[in-house]
């Protein structure tokens, strides 16, 4: 455990500058003696390690001074920002960097560091798809991998819901998403998404780009998917669901699930709740998966809309079920 400590706080004032033992003990919650043996430690071991006395005082480093990994190739490097999805680095070509930098980073800790830290990578995995679905991988995930690190720009031809187009982008980045890959990107008309399965063609061109400047990928992203859900998801359906219906609408989407919570049951155990969705055809196909299990109170649209489509599908099975009779 101190090991780690140590190892801890010389990134700390690696990253951070000057701190106070107060503010390592705080960070560690340990007490400030412990602190200042620790720094004793790092100092015998040969770390420059320095304390200034008075207000503005704290330990530092030595000016210059870094620690890093023996070794440590570039695509290592960067392939420790996939450390947490394996199958993600494997996707997009880094799987086998990945392997080397967590042998060099394994290696290089102290005591017994590397082996519980090699015990642990063994005893959890992430898995990002979605149950019953395979995650969609594109053949030229890997080369747009190389060209969002190298800011290199590229042609594209993109296949949306409305019509194929060909665009040239600077990629800035990369999102898995629910077992889906998105491609961010800049063009003429601005920072947009393209989802990697839906390219159809890709060609490196030979400039570089420069990025936005403060560009925040994951707070982009965060933004862009409030966004798009505030646009997508512009009506309100009201319906009443059985302690059953409420459990399915639950698992059925976060958007159900954040319905559900607010809602309380009546004294008959059914739920009256009010859910956004995206219009009255999508959401009665969405809402039929719970079964007989609720009924819609409004809009009207809506209601009307749940109606046809059971008249349908009751009609289609009763049919069906007098021919096999």
């Amino acid at each position: 455990m101190r090991a780690s400590r140590l190892l801890a706080i010389l990134i700390l004032l690696q990253n951070r500058g000057r701190l106070t033992a107060e503010a390592l003990a705080e960070e560690f919650e340990v007490s400030e003696r412990t602190i200042y043996r620790d720094i004793d430690a790092l100092s015998a071991a040969g770390v420059p390690v320095y304390g200034d006395r008075g207000p503005g005082g704290g330990f530092a480093l030595l000016d210059g001074y870094r620690t890093r990994l023996t070794g440590l190739a570039d695509d290592e490097a960067a392939a420790l920002a996939l450390a947490g999805v394996p199958s993600a680095a494997e996707a997009t070509g880094f799987g086998a960097a990945l392997r080397d930098a967590f042998g060099k980073l394994f290696a290089a800790l102290p005591g017994e560091g590397g082996a519980r830290a090699e015990a642990a990578a063994a005893r959890f995995h992430v898995d990002p798809a979605d149950w019953y679905r395979g995650a969609e991988v594109s053949r030229f995930l890997p080369a747009l991998a190389r060209a969002v690190l190298d800011g290199q720009r590229v042609s594209l031809r993109y296949e949306s819901w409305k019509a194929k187009r060909d665009w040239t982008l600077d990629p800035l980045g990369l999102v898995l998403k629910a077992g889906d890959w998105y491609l961010i990107g800049r063009s003429a008309r601005g920072i947009g998404t393209y989802r990697v399965a839906k390219i159809e063609r890709l060609d490196l061109i030979e400039e570089s780009f420069e990025r936005p400047a403060g560009f925040d990928l994951a707070l982009w992203w965060r933004e862009a998917q409030i966004q798009f859900e505030a646009s997508l998801f512009t009506a309100t359906a009201r319906l009443r669901a059985s302690p059953t219906g409420c459990e399915r609408l639950a698992r059925l989407s976060p958007r159900g699930r954040a319905a559900v919570a607010a809602a309380k049951p009546a004294a008959d155990g059914w739920t009256t709740l009010e859910m956004p969705v995206e219009d009255s055809d999508h959401g009665a196909r969405e809402l039929l998966s719970l079964g007989a299990e609720f009924a819609v109170i409004a809009p009207v649209s809506l209601r009307r809309r749940v109606a046809q489509l059971a008249s349908e599908i009751a009609a289609l099975h009763c049919q069906e079920l007098s021919q096999d009779i």
